[in-house]
């Protein structure tokens, strides 16, 4: 294991989790709701940075992987949050609203994957 790789992946995960918190706690304040924009938005926009760094990546060979490790296994990996996801899924349905549930879990999904596919085409343009 490389000490250097590891401590760029923490680092990332500490500031990706720092900035997580104040995403979802801003929106949270804004618009208070039951379905779960603030986590929605973090995933949204941490899958949107994935897509740009690896987009950037598959074209320009000269970046390090320090640099893809910092942005995608640690900012992004802090920044997203599945288990989160998954929990508010959950409470959701458990809270008997199961559509809000299903709308939150397909939103997620195909907005998720939409986002990482916009990064990837936006970083087309460097």
């Amino acid at each position: 294991m490389d000490l250097i790789k590891i401590v760029l992946v923490g680092i990332g995960g500490l500031l990706g989790s720092i900035a997580r918190y104040i995403t979802v706690k801003s929106i949270t304040i804004k618009i208070p709701a039951a379905f779960p924009y603030g986590t929605l938005t973090a995933n949204l926009v941490g899958s949107f940075i994935l897509g740009f760094v690896y987009g950037l990546a598959l074209r320009k060979t000269d970046m390090s992987e320090n640099v893809k490790l910092f942005w995608g296994v640690g900012f992004c990996g802090g920044y997203t949050t599945f288990s989160s996801f998954a929990w508010e899924s959950v409470t959701l349905f458990n809270q008997k609203m199961a559509a809000t549930s299903l709308l939150y879990i397909s939103t997620s999904l195909v907005l998720g994957i939409l986002s990482l596919l916009a990064g990837m085409w936006l970083s087309r343009f460097l």
